[in-house]
């Protein structure tokens, strides 16, 4: 048998395998279901967000639940007016912070000159290092994720997906409620038509991650 007949039979019990699946196989409405993955069994979860974070430049700070308000004042080192959104946890804060209140909500020329924000998330995914924030408790409204030049947000260790799917799935009821998602993929960053990165285009040119894991898993707590 030739090459070019034996390639060609093979791409045709492909196309027959799959046009079998595709007859058998069909939902409510009578379109064909597709196979998709919905989650993702990794090794280390949180390993591979935290290398995957990195990757996009962005700063990883790990700490256990005692030291999470020492290891945001690392994060927000050097900031002066920090905006906090309502909800966010209190034992979150170091004692020291100058809080910049959203509410009332602060106007576009009031949020430029503020030096950070604060946030928590509502899901994040390792596989792409993406945060997800649905603008709920401790996240606030879109636009304080977006104006200041430093984002600092607070992700738990339960709150790492592995990938997209298992990300939507957790953000069923947001979606279902009409909230805003804001998808985070590192700090904000373009490249113009001479390839060169440009950061800070789009929202914040830093960010900063403090993850929280348990104590249990031997996470040393930061220190000063």
């Amino acid at each position: 048998m030739k090459a070019r007949e034996e390639i060609l039979g093979r791409v045709r019990s492909a196309l027959a395998g799959a046009g079998q699946a595709r007859s058998t196989e069909r939902d409510g409405h009578g379109e064909a279901l597709r196979n998709y993955v919905h989650t993702r069994d990794l090794p280390d979860r949180v390993g591979l967000f935290v290398e995957r974070v990195q990757n996009y430049r962005a700063t990883v700070i790990r700490t256990d639940p005692n030291g999470v308000a020492a290891a945001v004042a690392k994060g927000l080192l050097g900031a002066g007016k920090v905006v906090v959104p309502l909800g966010f946890n209190p034992a979150w804060l170091p004692s020291d912070l100058d809080v910049l209140s959203d509410q009332p909500a602060l106007s576009a020329d009031e949020l430029d000159s503020a030096d950070a924000v604060l946030t928590s998330v509502a899901v994040a995914i390792a596989v792409t290092g993406t945060i997800v924030l649905d603008h709920t408790q401790g996240q606030g409204r879109r636009a304080l994720s977006l104006v200041p030049d430093l984002h600092v947000c607070v992700v738990t260790a339960d709150q790492i997906v592995g990938d997209v799917p298992e990300a939507i799935a957790a953000l069923g009821s947001s979606v279902l409620s009409g909230r805003p998602l804001t998808w985070i993929s590192g700090p904000s960053a373009t490249v113009d038509i001479e390839l060169q990165r440009v950061e800070g285009v789009h929202g914040p040119r830093t960010l900063h991650i403090v993850l929280v894991e348990s104590a249990a898993d031997g996470v040393e707590r930061y220190r000063e």
